[in-house]
């Protein structure tokens, strides 16, 4: 069984059914073949806000739109936030050790990793 929808203009004129002609809900819902919970829903959604009542498949009103938008930006700040709060990779292996490069002999092309304390003297 499909769930049926109801479009914004059928759902209007429910509710002017119930409130401008003065229709009890029960006769209404009978009428319209429509539970009476989803009438008297209607009716209160109509309630809170007039303009932006019943805004149709997959839209959102404004004020939902703008917490959508400002929720998704949290989410990449908080990313961003946790990226520059990890600890940046090092080749120490504790915190006061330094390691010094120091060209080799003429002879030796590589470069030799010599590991020291924090203060080394040559």
């Amino acid at each position: 069984m499909q769930r049926r929808k109801f479009s914004r203009e059928f759902k209007l004129e429910a509710v002017r059914l119930v409130k401008e002609r003065g229709l009890a809900v029960a006769q209404a819902d009978r009428d319209l073949d429509v539970h009476e919970i989803v009438l008297r829903k209607w009716v209160r959604e109509f309630a809170a806000d007039k303009q932006e009542a019943f805004p149709g498949h997959g839209e959102m009103k404004p004020e939902q739109q703008e917490i959508r938008r400002l929720r998704k930006e949290v989410a990449k700040l908080k990313a961003e936030r946790d990226i520059l709060k990890k600890p940046r990779p090092t080749s120490r292996r504790t915190r006061y050790e330094v390691c010094l490069y120091r060209e080799a002999l003429r002879d030796l092309a590589a470069i030799v990793a010599l590991w020291g304390s924090r203060c080394l003297t040559q």
